[in-house]
């Protein structure tokens, strides 16, 4: 039976060199999660009819954009970012986030220049076949990308990536059931998935249901990405005290 890296570093007394192991996929999930909240949150008020502050909005997803841009790139180009055992985490976190930055900076660009287009309330069918238009050709890309969630969530499950040693508090408590918190993240990925597979049929006129799907995958992911990025304060740095 093989045994996988993360079984052999805990069957050795997990002891990690964190110069040669920077981590920081906890502010990748805490602006990930929020990202998704506020994507699926514009989606609601232009569906919905409602007056929008573009700037606002521009702010907002520039500066989440800025710090998945940041970490993602350097995750994604250097490679091993984690030198002791952990090169799948540049695939896993740094290149989605690399992705969904790229997206939400064109989002922000495109609020801050020509968003008086989606401000005035009302219309709503002009709102929508406005957005569409120009999400169209990127949907391209979304669709690409969610395929890409699904092959990171079979990888999770089959190898069992996202089991947490016994070291780190509170995760750790569930250190001999490692497909638990596998299922959980790989979980998470395929929500992710779904809605991008599904987001170019939500341009279309009267897509209504498919709308609701993606904003319920989307919004449950961005809600479960938010709190466990905040709970990995915690849990992280407990691990690297125990480690060390």
């Amino acid at each position: 039976m093989r045994t996988s890296q993360p079984d052999m570093l805990l069957a050795a007394g997990l002891k990690i060199d964190w110069a040669r192991m920077p981590t920081y996929n906890t502010v990748m999930s805490l602006a990930g999660g929020a990202g998704l909240l506020l994507v699926v949150a514009l989606g609601w008020y232009l569906v919905k009819g409602k007056p929008i502050v573009p700037d606002a909005w521009a702010m907002a997803f520039g500066a989440l954009a800025f710090v998945l841009l940041v970490t993602g790139i350097h995750m994604t180009l250097t490679w091993p970012l984690a030198g002791q055992g952990f090169p799948f985490d540049n695939i896993i976190f740094g290149e989605p986030s690399f992705v969904f930055g790229v997206l939400l900076a064109a989002a922000s660009m495109f609020l801050w220049k020509r968003g008086a287009v989606l401000a005035e309330p009302g219309a709503v069918e002009e709102r929508l076949l406005a957005v569409s238009r120009l999400a169209a050709p990127i949907s391209v890309f979304v669709f690409g990308a969610g395929l890409a969630c699904f092959g990171i969530a079979a990888a999770g499950w089959k190898y069992t990536l996202f089991a947490a040693p016994e070291e780190e508090p509170i995760s750790g408590e569930f250190a001999d059931h490692p497909m638990l918190e596998a299922t959980f993240i790989s979980g998470l990925y395929v929500l992710l998935g779904l809605g991008a597979i599904l987001f170019p049929l939500a341009l279309r006129r009267g897509a209504a249901p498919v709308r609701t799907v993606v904003g319920v995958c989307w919004g449950l992911a961005g809600l479960a990405f938010l709190a466990f990025g905040a709970l990995n304060y915690f849990t992280h740095i407990g691990l690297i005290v125990n480690t060390m």
